[in-house]
C-alpha cells in the first residue's frame, strides 16, 4: 500500500457517525498535508495502525493494559515508516500478543481514531492517527505479554466498561455487536 493508495481508501471508508467522518477527515488532512506521516520523526503526529483482535465467536476481545499510558487499549503501534497500515496492523497484533496466528475479520478498515498522547521524557505531546482492522484469533492459543505491556487478556465485550475502557475502544466494541448481529442473520 502506498500513501495515495490509504488515501484512496480513507475517501472511500463509511464512518460510523459523526464523530468518526471528523476523525476521518483529520487522518485524511493530515496524510495530504505530511509526506512524512508514517514517520515517529513527523512531530505534530503520525500514523499508527491498531488490531482489534476478537476470539471466533466475536464475544471477547485481546486487550494489552498498557505500559506507558496504563490504560486496557487494542493492540497496535507506529507505522515505522512503513505505509501498508495493515501489515502494521497484523506486526504489532502478533508481536505485542505472542500469538502465532491470527486471520483478517474483514478486509476493509474497521475503524478511525484521532487521540493525543501526552508527552513523555523528551517527546513532546503529539497526536495518532489510527487507522483499525479487524481480527480474528484463537482465544486458547498461548499469549505472551511484550515489554510494552502490564498483561494482556481476553475480555468480553460486554466488560469493557468495566475496565474503564475509553470512548473509542467502546465504539469497537459497538462495531463487533453489530459486526456479529449481520453475520447471524447472513
Amino acid at each position: 500500500m502506498t500513501r495515495a493508495a490509504l488515501l484512496a481508501e480513507l475517501g472511500r471508508y463509511a464512518p460510523a457517525d459523526a464523530h468518526e467522518r471528523a476523525m476521518t477527515q483529520a487522518v485524511i488532512a493530515f496524510i495530504d498535508a505530511h509526506p512524512d506521516c508514517f514517520e515517529r520523526t513527523c512531530g505534530t503526529g503520525h500514523i499508527t495502525a491498531s488490531a482489534w483482535v476478537l476470539d471466533e465467536e466475536k464475544s471477547h476481545v485481546l486487550l494489552t493494559h498498557h505500559r506507558k499510558l496504563n490504560r486496557w487499549l487494542q493492540l497496535g503501534g507506529h507505522a515505522d515508516g512503513d505505509a501498508d497500515v495493515r501489515r502494521v496492523a497484523q506486526r504489532e497484533a502478533l508481536e505485542e500478543s505472542g500469538l502465532a496466528n491470527i486471520r483478517f475479520a474483514q478486509d476493509a478498515i474497521y475503524d478511525i481514531d484521532v487521540h493525543e498522547i501526552p508527552a513523555r521524557g523528551a517527546e513532546a505531546a503529539h497526536k495518532h492517527y489510527d487507522v483499525r482492522f479487524a481480527f480474528i484469533a484463537d482465544r486458547a492459543a498461548p499469549t505472551v505479554v511484550s515489554d510494552e505491556s502490564h498483561e494482556l487478556a481476553w475480555v468480553p465485550l460486554g466488560e469493557l466498561a468495566a475496565l474503564g475502557a475509553d470512548r473509542s475502544v467502546m465504539r469497537l466494541a459497538q462495531k463487533s455487536a453489530i459486526f456479529r448481529s449481520r453475520e447471524r442473520s447472513d
